[in-house]
């Protein structure tokens, strides 16, 4: 088998109603999905991560002008030998951001192919399941111009947990006294038995996030995630250990090399690497082995269309609780339920929450169908 094309797809949809978090307005919802055809027939899908403020046609342009040659009239099989030459190749000007960004949906693609092929689903060839279902939780609570908060904040989560979510997480991130009120309004309303999350994107600085880990401990939050710069490893080991409160962060940082002195530093209750950006299966696998060995939780970030939900759900089967135990905390599924025109309808709305649960696919690869007609309606590039 071997490939024979490699198809970088830019879709960009404006919002009827923009939203903004702590670092902007997010005008549009984007993605780069990648398609690799071999001369077998089979073909895989992949996505690399656009977050909130981020251009497709900056992963786009890695596929098509750097990884594409690499690639072709190669054996997709040999998954990991492609990722050391990408990654090897960009070093000089890569090493993350979007070079790693652009390989993690080449390699997921190339994981459905390997999964259509044998008639399996990826967590099938990475190890298996640990789970046949996880517990999601809703993120959401971005603003809206003219919103009244945490008035609109109360009403969307009464709206989550009628849903049957356990679970959510909170935009903060606009002020220290504002994120506290607003943490502590929203356990009023819902009460002690749903787990909070709250996710400042990387606001703060490490004296303004110790006031918030402080005083926000008595509502319980279950972890806060990126109260700093994804560049600040001596702040997150700093605010680590000063509350019951669990400290997440990882989205923005890129592969093996990268987590390596996050886990020497011990600077985090939870790591988070996205899937469609962290490095893809292959990658994402070592961060998780990397994880087990230092006795650190792993939740993946997940914040793509539906490619990516389905394949983070792939390897979240896979990533075993750390450590094992009768009654281990178990991994999470990022489930985004903010607006977003084509992150359902990609995949023919494959994905639903039942029961409060989320089931893992059994079907080939990442265990979707995709919808073309969606990806020529929005194809900007």
């Amino acid at each position: 088998m071997k490939i024979i094309d490699v198809i970088p797809h830019a879709i960009s949809v404006p919002l009827d109603q923009p939203f903004y978090f702590s670092q902007g307005w997010v005008h549009e919802r984007s993605s780069l999905i990648i398609e690799i055809v071999t001369d077998k027939g089979v073909t895989g899908w992949g996505e690399s991560l656009c977050h909130g403020l981020q251009s497709p046609h900056i992963a786009a342009a890695f596929i098509s002008h750097i990884f594409k040659k690499i690639l072709l009239n190669r054996d997709p099989f040999d998954v990991e030998v492609l990722w050391e030459e990408m990654y090897n190749h960009t070093r000089p000007y890569g090493q993350g951001g979007a070079a790693v960004n652009a390989m993690s949906g080449v390699d997921i693609a190339l994981w459905d192919i390997m999964g259509k092929t044998v008639n399996k689903p990826i967590h099938a060839l990475i190890g298996g399941a640990f789970r046949t279902e996880v517990t999601p939780y809703a993120t959401g609570f971005y603003r809206v111009e003219n919103g009244k908060y945490p008035e609109d904040s109360i009403e969307e989560a009464a709206q989550y947990v009628d849903k049957g979510f356990s679970a959510f997480k909170l935009k903060i991130g606009f002020g220290v006294e504002q994120d506290i009120k607003f943490i502590k309004a929203i356990r009023e309303s819902v009460g002690n038995d749903i787990k909070i999350m709250a996710d400042a994107n990387g606001a703060y600085n490490v004296g303004a996030a110790r006031r918030i880990i402080k005083e926000t401990e008595e509502f319980n939050p279950y972890f806060l995630e990126e109260l700093l710069a994804p560049e600040d490893l001596q702040g997150y080991a700093q605010i680590k250990n000063l509350s019951k409160t669990y400290i997440a962060a990882g989205e923005q940082i890129f592969g093996k090399t990268g987590y390596r002195p996050w886990f020497a530093a011990s600077a985090l209750d939870i790591v988070q690497p996205d899937l469609c950006s962290s490095g893809g299966i292959t990658e994402c696998k070592k961060i998780a082995a990397m994880a087990q060995a230092h006795n650190t939780m792993m939740i993946p970030h997940v914040w793509g269309s539906g490619i990516g939900i389905a394949a983070s759900l792939q390897f979240i089967a896979s990533i075993p609780a750390t450590p094992l135990s009768l009654n281990p905390l178990e991994p999470m599924l990022e489930f985004d339920q903010s607006s977003h025109p084509f992150r359902t309808d990609l995949i023919f709305d494959g994905i639903k929450l039942k029961d409060g649960k989320v089931q893992i696919s059994k079907l080939p690869g990442i265990g979707v169908e995709v919808n073309r007609e969606i990806i020529d309606k929005y194809k900007v590039n």
